[in-house]
């Protein structure tokens, strides 16, 4: 049995040996600080086997075995050595693979490509590979966000330059007229530019609304509202509009429904939903607003009208800033739209604010349009 005395030499020589293949090692670390990880693997498992290597030969050395001893443990750590730099060379080139890999795929999400996970040598690096596939999904969907938005800007400024230059050449065209004294009927000119007034008008306000709704400064003033009466005065606001284009608008309501909401941009929303079917429709047509509870205890606004109805594959484009409708869709002869494509964007960014939720769908004769509201609760009673 040892003493404390040969296991005191033993431990501090052991340590002493160690410490200065560590110190090498590190100091070996730095210098090829830049190397590739199998290099570096290399050292530290070379200062492994060395450390090992040094200590058992200085002790053996000490405790003075015989030389055939000597040479038959030698032979044994040299050949332990061996395996174990192999078994790390082994090791350290699967890094190298997997390293590169990696940078390979973190290259190609740097230049915009969609990467598929690969499995790796460890589990590390196989949730790392997941992350980097991941990351690249969505940058590729940030990406494509970006160029639609950007494409629906530039597609909406372009809209707006076009509507805003006919009433601005129209108001021109008379104010030079009645600057020169050669306006036929000054008065009626002067009642076409308060109307392209008007018009410009609308269109400025529908801008700044819609400006408030993306950049999510629309302020709202919640409180609970009578569908009955904001659907009523829109009906009863607009009927002589659509009396003077030949279309009817009729009402229908499921009692008197009430919604938790703002009562000026909830009006706003009816009036615009109104106008687009209003504009759309034909002659001797007829337009239906209903007001219903769902069986969800939601209340739904339906506005169906008889225009023709929207290709299929704009159905999802009809709620976007400055989308314009087919033929099928288009304002009927003599019926000039005072918009810019901004009502129906409008409508869906004030239900959006309101925790509702709004979809259109083709019918027989046109369209429909559902407005999900949530109803508004009175606090229970106290005991």
């Amino acid at each position: 049995m040892l003493s404390l005395a040969d296991l005191a030499v033993i431990v501090g020589t052991s340590l002493v040996v160690a410490l200065v293949i560590s110190a090498l090692a590190v100091a070996v670390l730095q210098l090829v600080r830049r190397a590739s990880i199998l290099v570096r693997l290399g050292v530290v498992v070379l200062a492994a086997v060395a450390s090992i290597v040094g200590g058992t030969v200085a002790i053996a050395r000490a405790m003075y075995i015989s030389p055939h001893d000597f040479v038959v443990l030698v032979w044994v750590i040299a050949v332990a050595a061996v395996v174990s730099l192999g078994v790390a060379g082994v090791l350290g080139m699967g890094l190298v693979r997997t390293s590169r890999t990696l940078r390979d795929a973190a290259r190609a999400v740097g230049d915009g490509e969609v990467v598929v996970a690969q499995p790796q040598d460890s589990g590390e690096f196989s949730a790392l590979s997941r992350e980097l596939a991941e990351m690249s999904r969505r940058l590729a969907e940030s990406r494509e966000e970006v160029r639609m938005l950007d494409q629906s800007r530039r597609e909406l400024v372009a809209w707006i330059s076009h509507d805003l230059r006919t009433p601005l050449a129209a108001m021109q065209a008379m104010a030079e007229s009645l600057e020169d004294g050669i306006a036929a009927d000054p008065e009626r000119y002067y009642r076409q530019l308060r109307s392209q007034c008007a018009t410009l008008g609308h269109m400025v306000d529908d801008l700044f609304e819609l400006s408030k709704i993306q950049s999510g400064s629309l302020q709202l003033d919640f409180g609970p509202l009578s569908l009955y009466d904001i659907v009523s005065d829109a009906v009863a606001d607009l009927s002589p509009l659509a009396a003077t284009r030949s279309v009817s608008l009729n009402e229908s309501q499921d009692g008197d429904l009430t919604v938790w909401g703002d009562a000026r941009e909830l009006s706003r929303v009816i009036h615009n939903l109104l106008l687009n079917a209003i504009e759309h429709s034909p002659e001797g047509s007829g337009i239906h607003v209903s007001v219903r509870e769902a069986a969800d205890s939601s209340v739904v606004l339906s506005v169906v009208d008889e225009g023709g109805g929207i290709p299929e594959e704009h159905l999802a484009k009809v709620f976007d800033a400055g989308w314009r409708g087919s033929a099928a869709r288009s304002p009927r002869a003599g019926v000039v739209s005072g918009g810019a494509g901004l009502g129906l964007a409008i409508v869906h960014g004030i239900v959006t604010a309101h925790d509702g939720d709004i979809s259109v769908r083709n019918t027989e004769a046109g369209c429909r349009f559902d407005v999900h509201l949530p109803r508004f609760r009175t606090a229970p009673a106290g005991p």
